[in-house]
């Protein structure tokens, strides 16, 4: 992988030279050619994860949701107060979206 030493930017192999998208270039040596190799193919065994907003990757518990009555929720632990105290358990319903908080 090369960087851009002028703003520090992925150069992209474009033909025989290496491409920034601020404009520079670097001419491709002999020893690059065999080093790098651009592939767009992806092989059967190798698998995409497409993430988006709608997936829940939070762990979740049976509580019940104060605004719709749902009793299944995602939970995240946060530190919110000052480091001696105990930390905040939030809660967000699966069904609704509704957000709340829980203190030890």
């Amino acid at each position: 992988m090369e960087f851009c030493p002028k703003c520090g930017a992925m150069m992209l192999p474009n033909g025989d030279k290496f491409q920034c998208k601020c404009g520079y270039t670097k001419s491709l040596t002999e020893e690059d050619v065999n080093q790098y190799a651009v592939n767009e193919k992806v092989d059967a065994k190798e698998n995409v994860i497409m993430k988006g907003e709608d997936i829940n990757t939070l762990p979740t518990t049976k509580v019940t949701c104060p605004k719709c009555g749902n009793e299944k929720a995602s939970w995240w632990l946060q530190q919110t107060r000052s480091a001696d105290e105990a930390e905040t358990r939030f809660l967000r319903c699966l069904k609704c979206k509704h957000t709340w908080r829980e203190y030890d």
